[in-house]
């Protein structure tokens, strides 16, 4: 071989790895310019559903109070901590709220008043849960539940910061004895004037907060609620009648049932839950944690918690969870309240 021959190769070879190397080149090209029209259609939408999703407004209506208050023992104290869908934006009334749902529903539940105290703030992302947790322990609360998520995602939190805030939270007030429940983040996904494909982004990093959420909060020794895309078909198909005005937050009957999604998990967390069933129906059972997060994330209503197998917290792939999918009941299920129980009693004001 001359030394000619080594500087410049030729032959049919040679003449395919220089086609491989330009159609290499315009695929490059192409991708690079694909993902530059991508983000520029992303960043055109995100505009867009800024302008269709009208800005916060009025706050939501306080709630705050004793629910049940004739009735006999000492009052449950419930705090509700988080972001506007823990407020309660978008809805006008007090008794519309999830709070005032929650509280309502545990007093009929327990046959106990429930003192509620509500922290969460419109706008809220997980880092300001320090500050809430804060205010709440003053009360001495025995659960509490946080929904909190939503802003994160569409604030781009990094994950991994934003469940490090939660951790930090669920610790606290575990360490002050009380009990934590969880709605992990909703499926930003089934929001109608999010538009593909931002919509597809959306409800995958949705998804992957809800599931590192999961893992956190039940290591951390609180429980979860998969709100996932708020709680079903329904929202899909009636989102006039599930979203609020602002077809971003959930409306009174939407607000119902995430709140009668939570309830059961609540009343698990402070020990009246219903009996263990002897049979799981289809779904449920025991997983390694991260397994159950990832189910859970893709079944809105589905609680997780930490269990034991066999006497021990942790097999071959982590902590063991409880996969459990409750029949909602509460709000939707409860008799009619008579005129007297429509609103919680102030402390001072009955």
């Amino acid at each position: 071989m001359g030394v000619a021959d080594s500087v410049v190769p030729v032959g049919p070879r040679w003449q395919r790895a220089r086609q491989l190397a330009r159609l290499a080149a315009i695929g490059t090209g192409a991708t690079a310019a694909a993902a530059v029209a991508t983000g520029g259609v992303l960043l055109g939408q995100a505009r867009q559903a800024r302008r269709t999703i009208p800005m916060a407004e009025a706050p939501p209506p306080r709630c705050d109070g004793v629910y049940g208050a004739k009735l006999p023992g000492p009052p449950v104290t419930v705090v509700v901590l988080g972001d506007s869908s823990a407020a309660g934006y978008g809805v006008h009334r007090r008794r519309e709220t999830p709070g005032a749902l929650l509280a309502t529903g545990l007093s009929r539940r327990l046959q106990r008043p429930v003192r509620l105290h509500r922290f969460a703030v419109v706008g809220a992302i997980s880092a300001v849960l320090r500050h809430q947790v804060e205010a709440a322990l003053e009360c001495r609360p025995d659960v509490a539940v946080i929904l909190i998520g939503g802003n994160d995602v569409t604030n781009r939190t990094p994950p991994a910061l934003a469940v490090r805030y939660l951790v930090e939270a669920v610790r606290t007030l575990r360490a002050a004895g009380c009990e934590v429940v969880v709605g992990t983040c909703p499926d930003l996904g089934a929001i109608q004037p999010i538009q593909p494909p931002l919509r597809w982004l959306a409800r995958r990093w949705s998804r992957q907060l809800a599931a590192a959420q999961t893992v956190a909060v039940v290591e951390a020794g609180g429980w979860t609620v998969s709100l996932g895309d708020l709680l079903g078909p329904r929202f899909a198909a009636e989102p006039t009648r599930m979203f609020a005005w602002d077809r971003f937050h959930p409306s009174a009957e939407g607000y119902a049932v995430a709140a009668a999604a939570l309830l059961p998990t609540v009343l698990s967390a402070l020990g009246a839950g219903q009996d263990r069933r002897p049979t799981l129906i289809r779904g449920e059972g025991v997983r390694s944690l991260p397994q159950a997060a990832q189910e859970a994330a893709r079944h809105a209503g589905t609680e997780v918690s930490g269990t034991r197998v066999r006497g021990r917290e942790r097999g071959p792939a982590g902590r063991w969870a409880q996969l459990r999918r409750r029949a909602f009941f509460g709000v939707g299920a409860m008799p009619q309240p008579g005129p007297a129980a429509d609103s919680p009693t102030l402390e001072g004001l009955a």
